[in-house]
């Protein structure tokens, strides 16, 4: 017997997620966008600095539409994993703007999904002078909580996203994200100083 039900209607979640946001964060102290040939707009929107002078860079339109596994013969509109990007760092560092919309960009460039436990680099500095190119993707839900859709989309999640240097990145490569995790918190690495040095890994 043939399903005559309609397939289900792609949303946009834009409003909703920059609503969820501001609710947790206020409002923006900025905004930038950037478009890549062939793909949707990416917004950065900057929130702080807070009292303990600690500024969040959220990505606004990686999660416009769900991610696919590229090994998938068709795309889902609808249903699939969505996500955003937050970075958190003492101090304003809006050079960090155009890497991140890079990072969000890449689901619908590379055909990439992004999820916790993931590396991704930027292929130069993080921002103006950083000594990171690459970050680990963190596990969401603590910073801010996932954000739900009407079924059968999949929720929001906002993913962390933390400065790894050269050396960390490497290491982390053979021996894994909790491993590194672990390693930062043995030392009490301040992931969010913009000037830290790698964490000591041997």
């Amino acid at each position: 017997m043939l399903d005559l039900t309609p397939p289900p209607e792609p949303i946009d979640p834009i409003p909703l997620v920059e609503a969820h946001v501001v609710a947790a964060f206020g409002e923006p102290s900025g905004r930038a966008g950037v478009t890549f040939v062939g793909t949707d707009r990416i917004e950065v929107l900057r929130f702080g600095p807070d009292e303990g002078g600690v500024v969040r860079y959220v990505t606004l339109g990686m999660s416009r539409s769900p991610m696919t596994d590229p090994a998938a013969a068709l795309a889902d509109p609808v249903r699939g994993p969505r996500a955003e990007l937050v970075l958190s760092v003492r101090g304003a560092h809006d050079t960090v703007l155009r890497p991140l919309a890079v990072l969000a960009a890449s689901p619908q460039v590379e055909g990439v999904v992004v999820a916790s436990g993931a590396s991704l680099d930027v292929g130069g500095p993080l921002w103006e002078g950083a000594a990171f190119s690459a970050v680990l993707v963190a596990e969401p839900g603590g910073l801010l909580p996932d954000l739900g859709l009407p079924e059968p989309a999949e929720p929001v999640r906002f993913l962390p996203l933390l400065p790894m240097t050269a050396a960390e990145t490497a290491w982390k490569r053979v021996h894994g994200a909790e491993a590194l995790q672990e390693r930062w918190l043995e030392h009490g690495t301040d992931l969010r100083d913009p000037g830290r040095k790698a964490v000591p890994l041997t």
